[in-house]
């Protein structure tokens, strides 16, 4: 289909505006992320309609440990991606070329009945970066809305402000992938840049009713030393807010990477420790055993409101406001009057055409 979010150059190349890349493109030229190509005198989406995948998760895979805790959402991804990662754990459909092989067709309608009929809560836009199919990810989430469904971005941020806009106006939360903070690990590590998702981050948190979650790989040796750490928190706190959940999770050995031990579980622990020393309230640890790391605590009184056991609900303590039984405290966050009962697995399905 036709994409959005471009525009003609005296040249007579097409740029590409949905990322800061601004691929410029000839005539039969695709841009970084391979899905968006010039074809005559306009850009396309190559991969409308196509995705590589679905599966039922729990919404805390994505992960979202304050949006409707204990249900199922249903996620999907297509090909390509407008990052480079070195370390990506998704790569077999990040960086994959032979798209016919890969996809599945599934409408945008498709995709919502699908998840009402699955009993999902969410659609999750994940495995590659939504921004890249902002056009059928947007017409997703609103037939999504047209039958209850919520929609969830799973994405690097890494988008220009016009598309920003446009994108997470459709979206009901979001978990955003804040790779390192500094520049030398995002140009070196992820071939892009930090000020656009810091950009981002902030414009979601202020200027949006979206739900907003931040997840951060840890790989030893690159992204995970305590100065760094500090200076995250000490920046989430002071152009954030101390509400805003931080996932700190684990890597292993993939794409590029491969020569790269696998990040200690202490390496986590400590990790969070960190960020709750600048006065996070919410830290999390992921992809390692460690059910403290799992838990939800009030801010006021430290009352244990929800516990966990990879991705399961062991505990849930809110009230249907969503506030501790015990203080009052409000738990930001989105929140049912019970919770899911969905549990830890993951079911791989096919939509019926």
């Amino acid at each position: 289909m036709t994409a959005r979010w471009w525009h003609a150059l005296d040249d007579g190349r097409i740029q590409c505006d949905v990322c800061p890349r601004e691929c410029r493109l000839r005539d039969g030229q695709r841009g970084f992320c391979f899905v968006r190509a010039r074809e005559g005198d306009e850009l396309v989406l190559t991969t409308y309609g196509r995705s590589s995948g679905f599966c039922i998760d729990p919404i805390e895979k994505k992960p979202l440990a304050h949006f409707h805790p204990g249900t199922s959402v249903l996620s999907f991804g297509t090909a390509g991606c407008n990052l480079g990662c070195k370390f990506c754990q998704n790569w077999d459909m990040s960086k994959a070329r032979e798209m016919d092989r890969l996809m599945d067709q599934a409408s945008p309608e498709l995709i919502a009945s699908a998840a009402v009929d699955l009993g999902c809560q969410s659609v999750a836009f994940t495995y590659n970066d939504p921004v890249i199919f902002a056009e059928y990810a947007i017409d997703t989430a609103l037939a999504c809305h047209e039958l209850g469904i919520s929609s969830v971005a799973v994405t690097a941020g890494y988008v220009n402000p016009e598309t920003r806009r446009d994108f997470f106006s459709v979206m009901d939360a979001a978990n955003v992938d804040l790779k390192g903070f500094t520049d030398d690990f995002y140009e070196k590590v992820t071939g892009a840049k930090l000020r656009p998702v810091l950009d981002t981050l902030a414009y979601l948190v202020h200027e949006t009713d979206v739900w907003v979650e931040i997840t951060t790989l840890l790989i030893p040796g690159y992204n995970d030393s305590d100065a760094e750490l500090h200076e995250m928190g000490k920046w989430v706190m002071s152009e954030l807010g101390p509400d805003v959940p931080h996932h700190v999770s684990a890597f292993h050995p993939d794409w590029r990477m491969r020569n790269v031990p696998a990040t200690p579980a202490a390496t986590l622990r400590r990790a969070r420790e960190v960020l709750l020393s600048e006065g996070l309230r919410h830290v999390y640890t992921g992809n390692i055993i460690d059910p403290s790391g799992e838990i939800t605590y009030c801010s006021s009184c430290h009352a244990r409101l929800i516990e966990r056991d990879n991705y399961e609900l062991l505990a849930y303590r809110l009230t249907a406001e969503g506030r501790c039984p015990d203080c009052g405290t409000m738990l930001p966050g989105r929140y049912d009057a019970e919770p899911g009962h969905f549990g830890r697995h993951r079911i791989p399905v096919r939509l019926a055409r």
